[in-house]
């Protein structure tokens, strides 16, 4: 099932419950959100899209494995409704596809990933040093069941006229005293989307953005230079607002932003601007 809304000419979302034949990146087997589609052209990359929930266990990372959809016309919109299905965790396989099994790969695994996160100033060694492992022992990203499985409820409303969609979240099902942080993450492509910027007046453009960096803007927004389109978030009340973009081969293609907030709280909620650039 496939939903592409239109919002002003040529441009529209589209959100689908499968992505078959898609599989030039690892994160084919993850369920997307909403995509942004130029004149027929997807400019998602490797990017989950727009409004996907990701819950973090530690240092365990769970992703969207499934989706049911439903949609419904609306007064100046549209609709629609996603029960995800987070049951996924990112893996490592070898060459022969056989996938590394040890507990305490994944632990340096994860850990490496934190400190390129947290830490600026040693990402470009930390990302380098991750390559050249995966390159010398023909490392592939693979995802695969968690061993874990809950549910989040999206609600997506799409105001055509403003092209505004507002994204609500139901977390309240959450009760796994393990999960340590919710995460929200709204992400197109890191090739179409090659800029930033925020109401503070930052202007960054490609590596200079970042590959996870907190937002202290009331407001940051993504722009592509070339189909001249960009999207913005606002900061909401009890969470944090990251932005990001990573451009590393056939592997990493995304660039967007993450809400993250601890579990607790029954909803979450915000709206996502596209809008046309001169």
């Amino acid at each position: 099932m496939e939903y592409d809304l239109h919002i002003r000419e040529g441009l529209s979302l589209r959100i689908a419950d499968s992505l078959r034949g898609e599989k030039e990146y690892p994160t084919f087997r993850l369920q997307k959100g909403f995509r942004i589609v130029d004149h027929g052209q997807e400019l998602a990359d490797e990017a989950v899209g727009f409004g996907v929930p990701v819950l973090r266990r530690g240092l365990q990372t769970i992703f969207p494995g499934e989706v049911e959809l439903g949609c419904a016309r609306k007064e100046g919109g549209w609709e629609v409704t996603a029960l995800f299905t987070l049951n996924l965790e990112e893996k490592i396989a070898r060459s022969d596809s056989k996938t590394i099994r040890p507990r305490w790969f994944y632990l340096l695994k994860n850990s490496l990933a934190e400190l390129i996160r947290r830490f600026p100033a040693l990402r470009g060694v930390l990302t380098a040093l991750s390559s050249g492992f995966r390159r010398m022992f023909g490392w592939v990203t693979t995802y695969e069941d968690s061993g874990f499985s809950t549910k989040i409820r999206m609600t997506y409303l799409l105001d055509t006229h403003t092209g505004t969609l507002h994204v609500a979240a139901d977390t309240s099902g959450l009760v796994d005293p393990h999960i340590t942080e919710v995460v929200m993450m709204n992400e197109q492509g890191a090739r179409p989307f090659d800029g930033y910027q925020d109401t503070d007046g930052a202007f960054l453009q490609g590596k200079a953005i970042g590959c996870w960096d907190e937002v202290s803007s009331d407001e940051g927004m993504f722009l592509s230079s070339r189909h001249r389109i960009a999207f913005q978030l606002p900061q909401v009340s009890g969470a944090k607002l990251f932005r990001g973009r990573e451009l590393v081969g056939n592997r990493l293609a995304w660039s967007g932003f993450g809400y993250t907030f601890p579990p607790g709280r029954e909803s979450f909620s915000y709206t996502v601007r596209i809008e046309n650039l001169p």
